[in-house]
């Protein structure tokens, strides 16, 4: 189970990371891809960054954009 949480805390490192060179936003599907997280790790690593409030998560039609909350 540990290993599993690593990789979780692995994915949302590089999502945070990824947002922050990106200027803190960008569209959930472009970031997933340009990521190439595998399996869920792109959900499980928001998820994760959205529990700790670091991410702020907004629809815009049928698309979601993510961005760094200051």
């Amino acid at each position: 189970m540990q290993e599993l949480e690593e990789q979780i805390g692995f994915s949302a490192g590089q999502i945070y990371d990824y947002l922050s060179s990106n200027n803190g936003t960008a569209s959930f599907s472009k970031m997933k891809k340009d990521l190439d997280l595998k399996g869920n790790f792109a959900d499980l690593g928001l998820g994760w960054l959205s529990r700790e409030g670091k991410v702020a998560i907004t629809k815009k039609g049928v698309s979601y954009s993510v961005s760094l909350k200051d």
